[in-house]
This record gives structure tokens, C-alpha cells and sequence, in this order.
């Protein structure tokens, strides 16, 4: 498994490497969930590092909005949208529904929700207009 590379900043502040961006990046808890998510996509769903897009601004209702991550599918379409938080925001509806906004845009295959302790996964079906809840992702191969 890989680890984490860490450092203190000139400020004193403890930074963490963010592999997708390949720059440091101030280690919150929100970044720190992100950066084990993108390990869980690249190790685990085998998504290429070149798949994945940190932190970007999509226009939802106008408005100007940044989706955590999202991960593209081998015909470089967005594919999933994942909401990273902190360990002490609890998931609630308003995440999902931030989440749906973000895919009014997108129109993604998958969502997922996570807040590094809890973990929720969504498949949307647009031609039956249903979304079902996943226990887990599949492999990137079959976005």
C-alpha cells in the first residue's frame, strides 16, 4: 500500500502530498479523507491517475461550484462524483443533496459520499430513471 508523504510548511503547518495534482497541499481533515480516497480509487478500483480530477469548478444553476473529486471513464467522460468531509460532519441529506446538484451538470454513471468513517455509494440509471444504493464501487474498467 502506498503511504502518505508529509512535511511542515515554512509556516509550521503540516502538508500532504496531494499524487493526483503533484503538489503539497495544507493537510486537513478533508484532505486528508480525499487523499485516502483517491488511494482507495487508484488501489483498489484501479483508476489511473490521469482519471481522476481534484477539486474543479463546474457551473451548476449558474452558479460557480468545486466537486471534490471526479473520476473519468476510459472515454474521458466524468464517470463519479465523490463529496469528501471531515470525519466529524456527519453524512446527512444535505451532502446528498450537494451531490445531486453537482450531477445535474455531470450526469455521472456513479456517486459516492464519504466522510472517511461512513461510506456511501449510489448507481444511477437514466434510462430507467432509478439510482440504487451500491455496497461498493466497481472496478474502474467497468465505469
Amino acid at each position: 500500500m502506498t503511504k502518505f508523504t508529509v512535511r511542515k510548511n515554512a509556516q509550521g503547518k503540516l502538508e500532504i502530498l496531494d499524487r493526483v495534482r503533484r503538489k503539497y497541499i495544507v493537510c486537513t481533515d478533508e484532505e486528508k479523507v480525499r487523499q485516502m480516497t483517491i488511494l482507495y480509487l487508484t488501489e483498489t478500483l484501479n483508476v489511473p491517475m490521469s482519471s481522476i480530477v481534484v477539486e474543479t469548478e463546474i457551473k451548476v444553476n449558474k452558479l460557480s461550484k468545486r466537486t471534490d473529486l471526479i473520476v473519468l471513464d476510459s472515454n474521458l467522460k466524468p464517470a463519479l462524483i465523490v463529496e469528501c468531509k471531515a470525519p466529524s460532519i456527519k453524512i446527512t441529506q444535505d451532502v446528498f443533496e450537494q451531490i445531486a446538484r453537482y450531477n445535474l451538470t455531470l450526469q455521472v454513471k456513479y456517486l459516492m459520499v464519504t466522510n472517511g468513517v461512513e461510506h456511501y455509494f449510489c448507481h444511477l440509471d437514466y434510462e430507467k430513471q432509478t439510482y440504487q444504493f451500491i455496497p461498493e464501487l466497481p472496478d474502474w474498467s467497468a465505469f
